[in-house]
């Protein structure tokens, strides 16, 4: 059986943005209680592991020193820095708030946690749901990320001389960690997201494809609004096993964000749980130690129940459909999976599909042969 870790501590959910912000990070705090309403930890192959806070050391492996003590001085209401300079905006998408700066190291930390427990062999899987912060920069924040925990842990894994695939599953492009390795031969980057013509940040298309040595190592596949499950997944399958498997990575990094799923607030994609879960366990048969992160996600509920779904592959479980009675009890929701799909109106899925269809085609043209794949 796979051994698996679950990064995570109740400090790590307890920071709010700002009143309204659609980034809670109480969800994670719903995903374990899901999670250990299963019995998710009972198993001496499912251990829960707590964070630490990730050094200035650490996180100078990617940004600058100037960013880092300027959110260090925001997070202690230090004045006297300029929040604009570093993408900062209290009404803007990356509010300021007090203890800023200690919650993103320790959500960062939490990741790195995981990346040694997997270089040194202790886990086969390691799950850090407060990580896949991937739009951060080196110098700014951006898209609710203040640190870019991803980019992170694979600057960590290529210090000890693997070779990373990185898959982001996540509805909105991830900018951040494709632009820290954008030259990375060592580094593959994939991204499977809405297309940036829709949806913030407006970037990862098909042309994207690295420079200088990366090129051919930098893969998008924009999809359409309203992609559902079989779209999804028939592109999914076609492009991601075979890049992979081609790549022969080390190690694999994925990012788990479920802000595709169909009722979230900020995104337009239509996937139900079956078509996350089914990704999720493509992941899984790769065989190599894999690092799974968190990410967007923005319908509680539907967070704590994909996650949970997400771990239960990790793990090797198949919990029950009938969510326990403690937790439905006070969250209202009664069933782990989904059991029927959104409708989508047949000229949207045409399009859809015709989309996808044409996205795989200019994937194949410009990345397989750098991998010695062929259309």
């Amino acid at each position: 059986m796979r051994k698996a870790a679950f990064l995570y501590e109740e400090s790590l959910s307890r920071h709010e943005l700002r009143d309204g912000h659609p980034m809670r990070p109480v969800r994670l705090q719903y995903t374990f209680d899901l999670l250990q309403a299963y019995g998710a930890f009972d198993s001496e192959s499912s251990s829960l592991v707590l964070p630490r806070a990730a050094t200035d050391e650490e996180l100078e492996w990617l940004h600058t020193k100037d960013y880092i003590t300027a959110v260090r001085a925001f997070s202690s209401g230090t004045g006297g820095i300029d929040p604009v300079a570093y993408n900062f905006a209290n009404q803007g998408d990356n509010p300021i708030y007090p203890g800023m700066y200690e919650a993103a190291a320790l959500s960062t930390g939490a990741t790195l946690v995981a990346a040694e427990m997997l270089v040194n062999r202790q886990v086969d899987v390691a799950f850090s749901i407060s990580g896949g912060l991937h739009h951060a920069a080196a110098n700014h924040a951006s898209g609710f990320c203040v640190f870019n925990d991803p980019a992170l842990a694979i600057k960590y894994f290529r210090q000890q001389g693997l070779r990373v695939a990185y898959v982001d599953i996540d509805a909105h492009h991830g900018d951040g960690v494709q632009e820290a390795f954008f030259d990375d031969d060592q580094v593959l980057t994939i991204s499977i997201h809405e297309s940036g013509q829709y949806l913030f940040p407006g970037t990862g298309f098909v042309s994207d494809i690295g420079v200088g040595k990366g090129t051919g190592y930098s893969v998008n596949l924009p999809l359409y609004p309203y992609t559902g499950d079989e779209i999804y997944l028939e592109a999914f399958y076609d492009i991601v096993p075979s890049l992979l498997q081609a790549f022969a990575p080390d190690v694999l990094v994925s990012q788990l964000g479920i802000d595709s799923y169909h009722s979230d607030p900020l995104t337009h994609l239509q996937l139900t749980t079956r078509g996350y879960e089914e990704a999720i366990r493509q992941f899984a048969k790769l065989g190599v130690p894999w690092l799974a992160l968190g990410g967007g996600g923005y319908d509680l509920m539907a967070v704590a129940r994909a996650w949970t779904l997400a771990y239960g592959v990790m793990v090797e479980q198949d919990w029950p459909d009938r969510i326990p009675d403690s937790f439905a009890a006070q969250h209202g929701v009664t069933r782990l999976r989904d059991d029927a799909a959104p409708e989508v109106p047949t000229n949207v899925y045409n399009d859809a599909r015709r989309h996808a269809e044409e996205t795989r085609l200019q994937v194949k043209e410009k990345i397989f042969p750098t991998h010695g794949l062929s259309g």
